[in-house]
C-alpha cells in the first residue's frame, strides 16, 4: 500500500488548512452530528447559527480546537497520552468530566449490531499502539489507517472514539506528508456498512483497501 502522496509536513498543513471545515464537517457526519457545510462554516468562523443545538456547536467548535492542536504541534508523541489528550478535546463539554479522556468503565452498544467491544485495559492499549506503530515492512499511510481502524473498534473513551480515531490517524499522516483521510458524505452509508462488518470479524483489510481508495485526499504539489 503505497503512500499516495509525497508532502512535507509544510505542504500536508497547507493542504488540510485550505479545506479545513470541509474536514470538519465530514467527521461531524460521521459521528452522527446533523449539521450543513454552510453551518460548520458559520460556526467555524465564530459567528451565531440559530436552530442547531448547543451539543452541535461545540462538538464544531472542539474538532476547530483538535484540528489546530494536531496542525500546530510537530512534536507529539503518538501514544497513550496523546489519544487521551484529543478526547478531552473533541469531548469537552459533551461528556461528565470524570470520562474526559478516561478509559471507559461502562458498556456500549454498537447500532447495526450485537456485537459489543470488551472494557480497555490501558497496558493492552498502549502494547498493541506500540506494535502497530513499528511496522516497518508498511507505508506511514498503511500504518495511519490500521490505528484509526483498531481506535475505532476499541471503543476505548465512552463516546467520540471515530473522531479521536481520525485525528490521531491524520496526525500521522500530516507529520509524514500523506495526505488526509477523510470520507465524504456519499461514501459514508458504505463505510459504515463495512465498518459494522469490520467490528463483528475483525478482520480490517476490506474496509482498510477501501478507505485508501476512495479515502485520502491531498494535493500532489511537486509536479
Amino acid at each position: 500500500m503505497k503512500n499516495k502522496f509525497n508532502l512535507t509536513r509544510e505542504q500536508n498543513i497547507f493542504v488540510a488548512k485550505r479545506n479545513i471545515v470541509d474536514y470538519i464537517w465530514k467527521s461531524a457526519n460521521l459521528e452522527g452530528i446533523k449539521i450543513s457545510y454552510s453551518e460548520t462554516q458559520a460556526i467555524y468562523d465564530g459567528g451565531i447559527v440559530n436552530g442547531l443545538t448547543v451539543d452541535n456547536i461545540i462538538a464544531i467548535n472542539n474538532l476547530k480546537y483538535s484540528w489546530q492542536f494536531i496542525l500546530e504541534n510537530d512534536d507529539i508523541d503518538y501514544d497513550f497520552k496523546a489519544l487521551c489528550h484529543l478526547h478531552k478535546l473533541t469531548c469537552d463539554k459533551l461528556v461528565l468530566d470524570q470520562n474526559l479522556g478516561k478509559l471507559r468503565t461502562t458498556p456500549v452498544n454498537i447500532g447495526g449490531t450485537t456485537w459489543k467491544p470488551q472494557f480497555p485495559i490501558e497496558s493492552q492499549i498502549k502494547e498493541e499502539l506500540e506494535e502497530l506503530l513499528n511496522q516497518n515492512d508498511k507505508t506511514k499511510t498503511e500504518i495511519a489507517i490500521e490505528i484509526m481502524l483498531w481506535i475505532m473498534r476499541k471503543q476505548m473513551f465512552i463516546d467520540g472514539n471515530k473522531r479521536v480515531a481520525m485525528l490521531f490517524a491524520n496526525k500521522i499522516m500530516i507529520d509524514n506528508g500523506c495526505g488526509i483521510i477523510t470520507i465524504s458524505q456519499e461514501n459514508q452509508p458504505t463505510f459504515f456498512e463495512k465498518l459494522i462488518k469490520f467490528y463483528e470479524t475483525g478482520d480490517n483489510g476490506d474496509l482498510k483497501n477501501w478507505l485508501y481508495e476512495t479515502s485520502i485526499d491531498g494535493i500532489d504539489l511537486n509536479n
